[in-house]
């Protein structure tokens, strides 16, 4: 009976290593199954999760551009605009200047036109002129002319023209 108990207790024992490397074997295989399953599962969720950031920094780069963007289009709009209206205020001015200069010199052309036209008829009148004064007319005589009148106006003897 011994050698059967010894015999029984050897199969158990055999039979109990089989099965625990079985076992085993089985548990390993499950553990790496559940390993694999676990990495697919963790990459998809860290492809999830990369996408949804690309997608959130898009979105907030998108969002940065704009918010510089319409700061810089109104700055850039502001500073054309003033720009552009200092150019035209200035072409404006100096327009309106040369315009003035240009007149101011024709004037003078004028002015030095009469005095030569004045100095000839004075030279070709020997000075004689003709005056209206509060209706009444005169004959001015150049200065220093010997006339019998007390009537003189800056040196210049005047000579008073009857109305008939």
């Amino acid at each position: 009976m011994d050698s059967k108990a010894n015999d029984l207790t050897a199969r158990l024992g055999r039979r109990l290593e089989t099965e625990r490397r079985e076992i085993e074997k089985l548990t390993a295989n499950e553990l790496e199954r559940l390993g694999e399953n676990s990495r697919r599962v963790a990459r998809s969720a860290l492809r999830s999760i990369e996408r949804d950031t690309a997608e959130a920094v898009g979105k907030m780069r998108e969002l940065l551009v704009k918010a510089w963007l319409r700061p810089l289009i109104v700055g850039m709009a502001l500073w054309l605009g003033i720009f552009v209206g200092s150019w035209a205020t200035m072409r404006w001015l100096s327009r309106s200047i040369q315009d003035r200069i240009e007149d101011i010199s024709l004037a003078e052309i004028e002015i030095e036109g009469g005095r030569e036209m004045i100095a000839e008829i004075e030279e070709t009148t020997w000075g004689v002129g003709l005056r209206e004064v509060n209706g009444e007319r005169y004959v001015t005589l150049p200065r220093g002319t010997p006339v019998l009148t007390d009537f003189t106006v800056d040196g210049r003897p005047y000579i008073k023209l009857w109305r008939e």
